[in-house]
């Protein structure tokens, strides 16, 4: 049987669908009625504690707030009490069906003319007066690397004789991560020091990183796992991929340089991590979805990693930014200039194909764990996903719009993270900003 769009497609995805709350109904909101995201947020610098709510343009709904209303039975109100909770581990750990009810629940419930506006009312917080937590407890990252236009330039920086590994068509390439080191939107860290050897030196140093970088990914939470032992089929992902947001892999390209032979990145990738605060839920990335091809003229996936819904679905087209704040023009009151844009729709391997991968050899997830994409760099120039492509491995420099420029970098450096998606036909959807901050190392 064909598989269709429109098969994954439901009433809280209809375009013209509206709320009686209006700043969700405003053309740029990154959080209209289409979206409802999840999040884990309390009252900014109160004692209160930290709680699951739901984007709803400038507004976030209190999930524990409406939980006490006892507006909801069933499996509403059981799933409304996990997202009462500090983390959404439990929620997500739920059936995706009981993600899809609640979500279908809130969007009958804001939607325009609805029955609960009065009580909705009483649950509302502003998101500017809201500060956020990790959405979930991540129990294990892993990163990986599916970026075919990333992994061939940088390929080419670090091993110019042979680029792209032949490993790289066959298998959805990954490494553990360092769950401990991810920190939510606002992040502020000391630069990195490490071990590095420059080219003329006879021995390695140590010190402050000098080639600090950011990475654009697509960050991919799990929901329900497999037990130890058992696979997740590619044509079954779905019930167990809960959502999405943006994630800003830190890496040290020059302590990368020296110690990743033979087993691949460590300390220049464990310092830290950045994700925004709001989930979008694979549901209301839906719409988005498009067809995924791989070159005929390249291996095509072993049949575990193959699908007639994986080509027709598997692909997403979510935008995505990346800005730069320097002190200049912080201390100016000017705003980020952009560095690049692309679409995680040039993936070379899917999120299904990550998850079917990633349990082929029987490894359990639990809910709460984490993927990183790799970054996602695009097929132009432009679209490159780091300061290291941007920059030629630090031999050209990146004019910024003021007159400063960069190869790297520098102290008091901010990177701004946006993404959305957008096509006719659909309500535009965002997923807020990851925003962090480089601190001067410590000595």
């Amino acid at each position: 049987m064909s598989v269709t769009k429109q098969s994954l497609l439901n009433e809280t995805h209809n375009p013209q669908l509206s709320s009686w709350l209006d700043s969700a109904n405003l053309p740029n909101t990154d959080f209209p009625i289409q979206n409802l995201p999840f999040a884990i947020f309390r009252v900014a610098g109160s004692e209160q504690a930290f709680r699951g709510g739901v984007a709803i343009g400038d507004q976030i709904i209190d999930l524990a707030a409406l939980s006490k209303l006892k507006l909801f039975d069933g499996v509403i109100a059981e799933a409304l009490v996990a997202c009462s909770q500090s983390t959404l581990n439990d929620f997500m750990a739920m059936p995706a069906s009981v993600w899809s009810a609640l979500r279908a629940a809130l969007s009958q419930a804001l939607s325009a003319g609805a029955e609960l506006e009065g009580e909705l009312r009483r649950c509302l917080v502003a998101q500017d007066e809201a500060e956020y937590d990790l959405p979930c407890r991540i129990g294990d990252y892993t990163d990986f690397y599916t970026s075919i236009h990333h992994a061939t330039s940088v390929g080419s920086l670090f091993r110019p004789d042979n680029p792209l590994l032949p490993n790289y068509k066959w298998v959805p390439i990954g490494y553990h991560g360092r769950s401990s080191s991810i920190g939510i939107s606002g992040q502020a860290f000391p630069r990195p020091k490490g071990q590095t050897k420059a080219p003329d030196a006879d021995s390695p140093s140590v010190g402050p990183c000098k080639r600090l970088d950011y990475e654009m990914e697509v960050g991919i939470y799990i929901g329900g796992g497999n037990e130890l032992g058992e696979t997740i089929a590619l044509d079954d992902t779905d019930q167990h991929i809960f959502g999405m947001c943006l994630f800003n892999d830190w890496s040290a390209r020059d302590i990368q340089a020296w110690e990743y032979q033979p087993l691949g990145p460590f300390l220049a990738k464990n310092f830290a991590s950045t994700v925004s605060p709001w989930i979008v839920t694979n549901e209301a990335l839906a719409p988005f979805r498009t067809s995924w091809q791989r070159n005929e003229a390249d291996p095509q996936p072993l049949e575990y990693l193959s699908s007639e819904r994986n080509s027709a679905l598997g692909s997403y087209d979510v935008q995505l930014e990346v800005f730069l704040e320097t002190p200049t023009l912080r201390e100016a009151g000017e705003a980020a200039v952009k560095l690049t844009q692309s679409s995680f729709r040039h993936s070379y391997w899917t999120t299904a194909q990550m998850v079917a991968h990633h349990t082929v050899n029987g490894c359990n997830l639990v809910a709460g764990d984490f993927f990183g994409s790799g970054t996602q760099s695009g097929p132009d120039a432009q679209e490159a996903g780091s300061l290291l492509e941007l920059s030629n491995g630090g031999k050209q420099q990146v004019e910024l719009a003021n007159g400063e420029t960069r190869t790297f970098l520098e102290d008091g450096d901010a990177v701004v993270m946006r993404g959305y998606c957008e096509q006719a036909g659909a309500k535009r959807i965002g997923f807020g900003e990851c925003y962090s901050l480089v601190l001067p190392a410590k000595s």
